[in-house]
């Protein structure tokens, strides 16, 4: 009942959205050119969608350094794909607290520190998605339109330009200077009543700890490189994915895909990213790139549908091999707080102690 308010939001969004990209196109004429696709190239693109969790489950590796540098691969696997399940099934995006939870579970790291790195590894794909979405503008065969200069194409380029800046110009701020935070927190935390104070501090210090790899270029240089790699890899699913549908309009315009499609499905949604993933899918590949409807959308929901499938299977396994059940999954955002909170009372039970 937490997150039912969320999750009516999601929903609403997604019947909008899915409403919108069926607005000027029959469904009848989406099901002809989805069952005209080539199945050996969504197969394959599938394929390469699904190991790219594996990629994943790699570059998590060099984020976890500064916290724990001995952690198993197959546990990261493990609570990526769990994280991913969760996100496909539950409402309100329990995932990120998901997949921290399920690798507390499986490896000496606090659920909070886990979470942290994961603010790391979104700035990073935040970063990676707005250079794969600006230079497919720059490059010579971009369609000569004014998709992306007015209209709410333009808006959405200009809004995921600034959140990437003003995020990751906040989150460096914070890496560079965290005493100061963890001060400026107290200072506030003091105003707030009962254990919210010690609650808010914890969650602080938790943040920036898992934040010290910004303040190593070495790895944080390591951590870029394996964002470029994975969604370099993933882009190459989607265009797998669109040869599958006829669309052949080139790999930069599946970087470009990708990338709208990266940011559109930050958005509030229903468990899946449904509709999300279809109008921005929709947006880039017909609105921009000229493909006929039927066909876009043909490609959105096989592949979307396609990759859906073998994440959330295997999600659900690793849960039922760990003893997780979904209820337990979709409250791990409670259970990281209450991790949080422990670990505040900790470190102020060691203070009075040193006292």
């Amino acid at each position: 009942m937490r997150h039912w308010k969320k999750g009516v939001l999601g929903l609403a969004i997604t019947a909008l959205l899915l409403w919108w990209t069926l607005a000027d196109v029959s469904f009848a004429e989406v099901w002809a050119n989805i069952r005209a696709g080539n199945l050996w190239l969504l197969a394959a693109s599938i394929s390469v969608a699904t190991f790219g969790f594996f990629i994943r489950a790699l570059r998590w590796n060099v984020l976890l350094r500064p916290v724990e540098p001995n952690t198993r691969l197959r546990s990261r696997f493990a609570a990526v794909t769990i994280g991913f399940m969760a996100n496909n099934l539950l409402p309100a995006r329990v995932g990120e607290f998901a997949r921290a939870y399920a690798f507390s579970r499986l490896e000496p790291v606090t659920a909070s520190a886990a979470f942290g790195t994961l603010v790391v590894e979104r700035l990073l794909d935040g970063v990676v998605l707005l250079v794969f979405l600006v230079l497919p503008v720059l490059t010579p065969g971009f369609p000569a339109t004014g998709t992306l200069q007015e209209g709410w194409g333009g808006a959405m380029l200009k809004a995921a330009v600034v959140a990437v800046v003003g995020i990751s110009a906040v989150v460096l701020v914070m890496a560079a200077w965290p005493r100061r935070f963890v001060a400026l927190a107290q200072a506030v935390a003091l105003r707030l009543p009962g254990g919210a104070a010690r609650r808010v501090v914890g969650s602080l210090e938790s943040f920036l700890e898992a934040l010290r790899i910004l303040r190593r270029p070495e790895l944080l240089a390591l951590g870029l490189a394996w964002s470029f790699v994975f969604w370099t890899w993933h882009a190459v699913s989607f265009w797998l994915g669109m040869l599958a549908f006829g669309i052949d309009t080139g790999f930069v315009s599946a970087i470009f895909t990708e990338a709208v499609v990266g940011f559109g499905v930050a958005i509030p949604s229903a468990p899946g990213f449904f509709g999300t993933f279809h109008a921005a899918a929709l947006f880039a590949s017909s609105g921009v790139y000229g493909v006929d409807e039927a066909r876009a959308l043909a490609f959105a929901f096989g592949y979307h549908f396609g990759g859906w499938v073998p994440v959330t299977a295997i999600g659900l396994w690793y849960s039922w091999r760990l003893g997780l059940s979904l209820g337990e999954v979709g409250a791990a955002d409670e259970r990281v707080e209450r991790a949080v909170e422990a670990e505040a009372a900790d470190a102020t039970d060691m203070v009075h102690d040193a006292g």
